[in-house]
């Protein structure tokens, strides 16, 4: 099999940050292990939680920063983790940062897991938070005119499939969507999913994420668009895309391909890919020049679609 070199800043760091094969085995040990120690929050921003649904335990956190009155605008956040790890505290950092930094409304959603719930229950526990934010709009104080979603990793996907569910269903308005490092394919056929090298999420993780999330649609050719939006055969009508992914990432070739395809369809789409970046170069490798970068573009394109929706 191909590899991949890593960045020079990156490489000397990848025995600190080696992540094992995720497999069904692994998976309790892994979701009860702290992957990293908590992260000290400002107390510029406020945090409230609010329950969703009882039944299916989706609870969104609102962060909104201190002495700001609205209505804002709203970045609706969809946190990674495979489909089968994480929570919606992944996103305290940079919904900290960027409410401060934008003067916005951030509201991260807590969804079920695969295996225990594959598609489309994740899928729908974001869209119920989305509507849940868009219905409350003026209690929350955001601006139901200036709504955008985004989501790294497998949140990434899932903010890909619901800008589709948005654009299909037609009840909510969504201005722009942010993927970073977006998991979007479950065919795993392009050259970047089968490299041998992959630094955090490897080849064996992502068969095994994919296969938890579809349940039985996994392997099959009926996956629909919602569950994998590489397969989306429509791209049109979809708001403007940033898509960022690294060169040394498994999801490389089909991140480039779907924004290739977005902006073939007309949707407006800014993409950059990152020479040696590994997968989640910008949360676990932070303190790196290629980190900063990575983030300090994403922020560029925030503030300038930001600065389009005044």
């Amino acid at each position: 099999m191909a590899e991949v070199a890593l960045h020079p800043s990156i490489e000397p760091l990848r025995d600190l940050l080696a992540m094992p094969d995720i497999d069904a085995d692994v998976l309790p040990s892994l979701r009860a292990s702290r992957l990293a120690e908590p992260p000290e929050l400002s107390d510029r921003v406020e945090r409230t939680d609010h329950v969703v649904s009882h039944e299916h335990g989706v609870i969104v956190r609102v962060h909104r920063p201190v002495g700001v009155e609205g209505p804002l605008p709203c970045l609706f956040s969809i946190h990674g983790g495979g489909y089968v790890i994480g929570s919606y505290d992944m996103d305290d950092p940079k919904l900290d940062r960027w409410c401060q930094k934008f003067g916005i409304v951030g509201v991260s959603v807590e969804y079920r897991l695969a295996p225990e719930t594959p598609f489309p229950g994740p899928l729908e526990d974001c869209y119920a938070g989305l509507k849940w934010t868009f219905d409350r709009a003026e209690e929350l104080g955001i601006d139901r005119g200036r709504i955008a979603i985004t989501g790294v990793s497998a949140g990434g996907g899932l903010c890909a499939a619901l800008a589709l569910y948005a654009r299909d269903r037609g009840e909510i308005p969504i201005q722009f969507q942010l993927l970073d490092c977006p998991m979007l394919d479950d065919r795993q056929e392009s050259a970047s999913s089968r490299l041998d090298n992959l630094l955090i999420w490897s080849r064996i993780s992502n068969h095994f994420g994919w296969a938890s999330y579809l349940g039985h649609l996994h392997g099959s050719p009926d996956v629909p668009a919602y569950a994998a939006p590489a397969r989306a055969t429509d791209l049109s009508g979809l708001p403007e895309a940033y898509v960022c992914v690294g060169g040394a990432d498994g999801f490389r070739d089909e991140d480039i391909t779907y924004a290739m395809r977005l902006y073939g369809a007309g949707v407006p789409t800014e993409l950059h890919v990152y020479p040696g970046a590994p997968h989640g170069v910008a949360s676990l490798f932070a303190d790196t020049e290629l980190a900063k970068r990575y983030t300090a573009d994403q922020e560029d394109w925030l503030r300038r679609q930001l600065e389009r929706l005044a």
